[in-house]
């Protein structure tokens, strides 16, 4: 099975170089504490054997500055897709996905929540954005979104302005998962599978809440993939943000997945990545 994790993380040790710039002012602790650079992250990969990962800038350290995402995939493009954060309400937002764009980077990402910035910016559908969103429409650049449950309202605004748009949301948006099934706490989310754009970041974080109160994570997952389909939901480690190596956290995960169909689980752990980072991969099967 090609293994291709969708969501991991590099942090130089050259702060001269690449300087901290995090988004709210101030660095994420888990990049203090096992921060990895690009050798330490394909080491890591090599050990778990996977394929390829998506490197996703670290905007709890670097912000909007994505040279060193763009260094790792330049030193390996058969291994790393790499994804760049923007503010999508600077007036030059569009240049700036076009530059990115062009440093051979496959996507942006909106940084609306996080560890250092806890809630739910309330930003996100801003009209100031529009022209960002416009543009990944009209040239599919996908987008993914660091947000939670409570943004979803304005995400469904969004893409009933830009229906193209193909999303993808970190951590399945951050459900509460701890009533269990039907997950009434979680309705928005499996609501939103009404857009065929929207893809889902099966992390970690998902899993733990999935594995909270009297919910299942083998549930959950079959859930997911029974109101998106498995070609819309897509396995990431979040190495080194999570704690862990890439092999126990591909580990949880395939657990969690063990009672999928055999096509399912090479599309969650794989085919949805390569799909929705990857043009003629894209053009050879389902669009989300």
């Amino acid at each position: 099975m090609l293994v291709i994790d969708n969501h991991t993380h590099v942090i130089s040790a050259d702060t001269e170089r690449y300087p901290l710039a995090p988004i709210g002012g101030r660095q994420s602790e888990w990049s203090q504490a096992r921060p990895v650079d690009i050798d330490g992250l394909l080491r890591a990969l090599d050990d778990a054997g996977i394929a390829k990962a998506v490197v996703v800038q670290a905007s709890t350290v670097y912000g909007h500055d994505n040279r060193y995402v763009v260094e790792a995939v330049r030193a390996h493009p058969d291994r790393f897709i790499g994804v760049y954060s923007i503010d999508a309400l600077a007036p030059d937002a569009v240049e700036r996905i076009r530059y990115w764009q062009a440093e051979g980077l496959s996507g942006f990402r909106l940084f609306t929540t996080g560890t250092t910035m806890p809630g739910q910016a309330d930003w996100l559908g801003h009209e100031d954005s529009y022209p960002a969103w416009a543009h990944a429409e009209e040239h599919d650049i996908p987008v993914c979104l660091q947000m939670t449950m409570q943004g979803l309202p304005a995400l469904r605004e969004l893409l009933k302005r830009f229906p193209g748009v193909r999303v993808l949301l970190d951590h399945c948006a951050r459900p509460d998962l701890s009533d269990g099934r039907p997950y009434r706490n979680a309705e928005d989310l499996f609501a939103m599978a009404a857009f065929p754009g929207v893809h889902l970041k099966l992390t970690h974080r998902a899993l733990e809440a999935a594995d909270k109160g009297s919910s299942v994570p083998a549930e959950f997952v079959a859930d997911l993939v029974a109101a998106y389909g498995a070609n819309r939901v897509a396995w990431g480690s979040n190495f080194p943000a999570a704690e862990g190596t890439p092999a126990d956290l591909l580990a949880q995960a395939r657990k969690a997945a063990s009672g999928l169909a055999r096509a399912d689980q090479e599309l969650i752990f794989g085919g949805t990545s390569a799909a929705f980072y990857t043009p003629a991969e894209r053009a050879g099967g389902p669009r989300g």
